[in-house]
């Protein structure tokens, strides 16, 4: 059986990843931690590649965790706003990325707004491409930070009932969890406002509820999504008062779950609003943990992209 190998892929979403690869980077990831840990947190692995970052969106954790990575094994980095690039002067996405493949750039991590940018750009050029997060449709890397996270706190995947909330139809992070948490044997239910539920979610293999007391209901791993306001064209829900008060999860709210359950945020955190702060930084939080992760598990894909690594 040949192994697993993610050497010249693009990184474009989970579903189409293996199990077999999914374990490749987390067992990567855990050796990425360890480095993190060194006093000399450096190492040549990518010594002599290039990194660009090009975010067409706002974020702090991605594109600095993604730009710390690569630094980490020894790669050059550049990072692209938007805002100060020749996209304000009418510069297509096409342009823009010939202009980076030009530059002899290794890998392009991009996040942009539309579904499919990041299958796009892999088509029309040759660097690898990660998918740091493109509209609704994907977010990988936050997928796998999420899977290792759980896996460091349950050991493994069997059995393991796991409660997605909030914001499904405009979360890219549920759609990645959904896909790859499901392949391996993990039983995920969601809830949430019922304008905030896609039709099609069932057919993805959940079990839908409309309130949140019975998703949560002996729940090991709890995953609670961001409000996303600015990708709403209209108000989806009365007030944010009501839905602090309806889903939002507290410490009331949590004695539903098991008493070891794990809590999950992608971030950033709407205090208040989808989590209260006693839940946000309580020990069963693992929201800043998540944030560490991010990092080794991307210097864990860059390595194995760009560098084939053992």
């Amino acid at each position: 059986m040949a192994r697993a190998s993610l050497a010249g892929r693009s990184i474009l979403d989970l579903a189409s990843l293996s199990t077999d690869e999914y374990s490749l980077v987390l067992d990567t990831a855990r050796q990425m931690r360890q480095l993190m840990s060194d006093d000399v947190k450096k190492s040549s692995i990518l010594r002599g590649k290039s990194v660009v970052t090009l975010f067409y969106e706002a974020s702090t954790r991605t594109r600095t965790s993604f730009e710390l990575a690569a630094k980490y094994l020894g790669a050059d980095v550049v990072n692209i706003t938007t805002s100060n690039s020749s996209v304000t002067k009418g510069e297509s996405l096409r342009d823009t990325l010939y202009t980076l493949e030009a530059m002899s750039f290794d890998v392009i991590v991009m996040r942009h707004p539309v579904e499919g940018t990041a299958a796009f750009a892999d088509k029309v050029v040759k660097p690898i491409i990660m998918n740091a997060g493109d509209g609704a449709h994907a977010h990988p890397t936050q997928g796998l930070l999420d899977m290792f996270t759980i896996k460091t706190h349950k050991g493994s995947f069997s059995g393991l009932k796991l409660a997605i909330l909030g914001d499904i139809t405009y979360s890219r992070v549920a759609r990645s969890n959904i896909a790859g948490l499901s392949k391996l044997g993990v039983e995920i239910h969601v809830a949430g406002p019922k304008p905030l539920i896609p039709k099609f979610v069932d057919e993805l293999g959940v079990k839908v509820h409309n309130r949140v007391e019975d998703a949560i209901m002996d729940a090991d791993v709890i995953d609670i999504l961001r409000i996303q306001l600015e990708r709403q064209k209209v108000g989806l829900f009365p007030t944010s008062r009501e839905y602090a008060r309806i889903f939002g999860i507290n410490n009331g709210r949590l004695k539903l779950a098991k008493p070891d359950v794990l809590i999950l945020h992608p971030g950033p955190i709407n205090r208040g609003l989808e989590i209260s702060p006693e839940v946000a930084y309580g020990d069963k939080s693992a929201i800043r943990e998540e944030v560490q992760n991010g990092v080794a598990i991307r210097m864990a894909l860059l390595a194995l992209t760009l560098g084939g690594a053992k």
